[in-house]
């Protein structure tokens, strides 16, 4: 009887046209792409899962990213996309680990947070890290609305990641126009830019103020927009955490001790025994994904001559990257929790001593200087920690600097009790949770962030300093000190438990570092990446240039 008297409620209310149950709208966007309706949360309008461009499946697996004809009604936008493939987590878990996300080939999704009286805010590009393998959009660490709170419209994104997202090949460069093939990742960023300066004034933001910003592979990826030529002009200032300006595979020839990208290529179709490129598209992408991973392939760009023409280093040598307003810096313990990118110390002094100087030559001793024997086991993670990432910030900050532009260093160096007891001490990452104001969201193994006035306070400066650069240039934060520009006393801003302004962050490490790749760049058969300390390979001789 109550099923029948619900129905007769429901059949009045129809025939008043009136609802049974009021469901407020959410808000709807007449963008160029098509109408999205979102959700409203407060003071900020919420659009997520929107599509930037046609699924990459099919015949389309291993092409540029397509742009999507305007959709007809209204797509409906309250909810993420799926995540881009993965390899299938095995059963070591890490501070990182999460909870499985769905995945899917159809994942070109952008999302947005911004404030309900936006116009012509300014906007922040996000992009995921994840060593290009792994990442997503979804990742509740990364949800925009404290920054969005602050007067920015935050945009993230997914892109293509591992074997699906940068295998290069040659039967896929035969099939280019411009036969190239690879970075297909970094295509899908670059096409979800284009998609931003479409469409992203209709949500109340300014396309011509759109700041990039990514940590990890997200800081290399910034690396690699500001390279690109197709990317140039997309962006207005740029934001890298924890990148690395590592040396990158040439297409079609080996170069700097690295086989090509298409050999790389070959080499992964014989070991999935596929006789063509179209027998590899026909492979499960979840299967394919893992076998690469299996296989040891390494999900980086590759210099192809117009995607990106030349090795990151050269182009900002040369001045030929993108001449934007960067903040750029690295965690002091980047590596304790990824001890995999760091050899074991040897067993005694004397053996790691003999090992350096046998690797460094006449660079030994200012090695020694800043790595020494006396404590082996923190030299051998700064060693990894500084060829990678500490030196790659200051390079970035310095070269703008040198061009002129404002540029901004910070060093990471906040700890709190649960992360210092775990001996994970500003860990690769751990700066995230406070800059997006994402303390409560961290994965489970994360050592818990304490609920305490000084954590909220430096969250605050964090998320203000952010959104200040990707306002004007010049990060600011209310109650904080001002961060002064890099400049020509190399200040930095030194992040404690407070942010204090400093100058010659880590003295002698850029200069060791910058020589160490400028002689493997010179010789052309030395990579420049994990490669560092003990695991170095002998030094090249000194270089016309290099100091």
């Amino acid at each position: 009887m109550k099923s029948l008297r619900l129905l007769a409620t429901l059949i009045a209310a129809v025939a008043l046209h009136v609802p049974a149950a009021a469901v407020p709208a959410g808000p709807v966007v007449d963008a160029p792409a098509g109408k999205v309706q979102g959700k409203s949360e407060g003071d900020l309008n919420i659009f997520k899962g929107i599509p930037y461009a046609v699924p990459p499946v099919g015949q389309l697996r291993w092409k540029a990213p397509q742009p999507l004809p305007r959709w007809d009604g209204v797509k409906h936008a309250t909810a993420f996309g799926p995540s881009c493939i993965t390899p299938t987590p095995g059963p070591q878990k890490s501070v990182y680990s999460g909870d499985p996300q769905p995945e899917s080939e159809d994942c070109l999704t952008i999302n947005i947070w911004t404030p309900k009286n936006a116009r012509n805010a300014p906007v922040f590009y996000w992009i995921y890290g994840g060593a290009l393998w792994s990442g997503t959009s979804r990742d509740p660490l990364y949800d925009g609305a404290a920054l969005a709170k602050r007067g920015v419209i935050v945009v993230s994104i997914n892109y293509r990641l591992g074997v699906l997202g940068w295998l290069a090949h040659p039967a896929l460069s035969a099939e280019n126009p411009d036969g190239i093939s690879g970075n297909y990742g970094l295509l899908d960023q670059i096409r979800g830019l284009k998609w931003v300066r479409q469409n992203i004034a209709a949500f109340g933001g300014d396309p011509k103020n759109v700041t990039i910003a990514g940590e990890s592979a997200g800081g290399l990826s910034v690396m690699y927009l500001m390279v690109s030529p197709q990317a140039r002009g997309l962006f207005a200032k740029a934001i890298a955490e924890s990148a690395y300006m590592i040396s990158m595979a040439e297409l079609k020839a080996p170069n700097h001790g690295m086989p090509s990208g298409e050999q790389i290529g070959l080499a992964l179709q014989a070991g999935a025994r596929a006789h063509d490129i179209a027998a590899l598209r026909a492979i499960d992408p979840h299967a394919l994904t893992d076998a690469a991973a299996i296989a040891g392939f390494g999900p980086f760009g590759v210099v192809d001559g117009k995607v990106l023409p030349e090795q990151m280093v050269t182009a900002f040598d040369k001045g030929d990257q993108a001449h934007v307003p960067i903040l750029a810096g690295f965690n002091q313990g980047e590596i304790r929790s990824l001890r995999v990118l760091a050899p074991p110390p040897p067993a005694t002094a004397a053996d790691y001593e003999e090992t350096i100087r046998a690797k460094y030559g006449d660079l030994a001793d200012a090695f020694l200087k800043l790595y020494p024997s006396s404590d082996m086991a923190e030299s051998v993670i700064e060693t990894s920690r500084d060829a990678l990432y500490s030196w790659t910030a200051e390079r970035l900050v310095g070269k703008q600097a040198a061009l002129g532009i404002p540029s901004y260093l910070y060093e990471w160096d906040h700890g709190y009790p649960a992360m210092d007891k775990a001996g994970l001490h500003a860990f690769h990452a751990s700066e995230l949770p406070y800059v997006f104001g994402n303390a409560n969201a961290t994965p489970a193994l994360w050592p818990k962030i304490p609920a305490t006035a000084g954590e909220r306070a430096l969250s605050d400066a964090m998320a203000d300093y952010w959104a200040s650069f990707a306002k004007s240039g010049a990060p600011k934060a209310a109650g904080a000190p001002d961060w002064p520009a890099f400049g020509t006393v190399k200040a930095y801003m030194h992040i404690t438990d407070t942010p204090r302004p400093s100058t010659d962050v880590l003295p002698g490490m850029y200069a060791l570092n910058e020589a160490v790749v400028c002689r493997r760049l010179a010789v052309g058969n030395v990579a420049w990446n994990w490669n560092a300390g003990l695991v170095s390979p002998p030094l090249p001789p000194r270089a016309t240039g290099c100091e």
